[in-house]
């Protein structure tokens, strides 16, 4: 019924996935980004989350960031039931916004900031998933499609219309992916600084697209 994540304890249940530690990678990179581009009093950071889940990666950005104002978006109306406890038990309602909706479709601006740990895994692999994953998490927040990246290519086309002049864009992918990604977004945006971090174990985890100011 609940699960540690960048430091913080969150309630957890079949609603919604059960965060990773591979994950908090998504976080530093986030808060690194921001103490790279400090916000002020008049513009503050604006952040988006896709796919948010339990909240965890939303809220821990919350917790670090003061002054930020973040977006939590999710497809499942149920998993935002669980975000919503989250965000009480950490005390930032006031500034995590919750949005029913479609990838960015509901985002209501443009953001500093977009973070997401979207479906990754391949049709092909749901099948071999042990069964704590397959009977007590959401299909819905596993399934990538055929080949994995059907939501990250998804999110990747809608991302130029809701980011701020350079504003960064990044995304969890799964074991071997990295190459693919980083070249699907070079294609959509020929001119960003494009990079892939590695998790832990060495494993490509993160990819990063900065636009850069023309």
């Amino acid at each position: 019924g609940h699960c540690e994540f960048y430091g913080l304890d969150f309630h957890v249940d079949p609603r919604v996935l059960i965060p990773r530690p591979e994950s908090e990678l998504l976080v530093q990179e986030a808060l690194k980004f921001t103490s790279e581009h400090p916000a002020t009093k008049n513009r503050p950071h604006l952040i988006a989350e896709v796919g948010t889940g339990s909240g965890a990666i939303a809220i821990a950005l919350a917790r670090h960031l003061p002054q930020a104002k973040i977006y939590a978006i999710d497809v499942s109306a149920t998993a935002l039931e669980v975000a919503a406890i989250n965000c009480q038990r950490h005390r930032v309602e006031n500034r995590v916004q919750l949005l029913l909706g479609n990838m960015l479709e509901t985002l209501p601006e443009s953001v500093d900031l977009i973070v997401a740990n979207l479906p990754y895994i391949r049709d092909s692999e749901m099948e071999e998933l042990s069964p704590e994953i397959k009977l007590f998490e959401p299909t819905i927040a596993l399934a990538g499609g055929e080949n994995g990246l059907d939501k990250i290519r998804q999110l990747c086309r809608q991302a130029g219309d809701r980011l701020r002049p350079e504003g960064c864009l990044l995304v969890e992918v799964g074991l071997g992916q990295g190459s693919t990604v980083t070249t699907f977004m070079r294609s959509l945006f020929p001119s960003a600084e494009i990079e892939v971090m590695p998790d832990l174990s060495g494993i490509d985890r993160v990819v990063s697209l900065r636009l850069t100011h023309n």
